[in-house]
């Protein structure tokens, strides 16, 4: 529990700033209009590839012994996968609605 507190105590500012960003996030989300919600929605999943490579970088630095970290950077790359590929059929979706028939 010691190793906790020091943990927090030496990265101090990066907590800060990851919980500011949460309430800033939830800010600038909740002022969208919901019309403008999905299509900006869609493109932010589309743009979520970054969690795919971040977690094989994780994935590739891990000790082959971990299996937790394996497990959870499975998980990730499973996870960041169904959100690049659900915004994409959304966004396909959406322009569906305004092609000409």
């Amino acid at each position: 529990m010691e190793e906790f507190f020091n943990y927090i105590g030496l990265h101090e500012e990066l907590i800060f700033f990851i919980i500011l960003s949460v309430f800033v996030g939830i800010e600038v989300i909740g002022g969208v209009p919901t019309v403008l919600h999905t299509p900006l929605m869609s493109g932010a999943n589309a743009i979520h590839g970054v969690v795919i490579v971040g977690a094989i970088i994780v994935m590739l630095n891990t000790n082959p012994a971990d299996t937790l970290s394996l497990a959870l950077g499975f998980l990730a790359v499973v996870l960041g996968t169904l959100n690049v590929v659900g915004g994409f059929v959304v966004t396909d979706r959406m322009l569906e609605m305004f092609k000409k028939k």
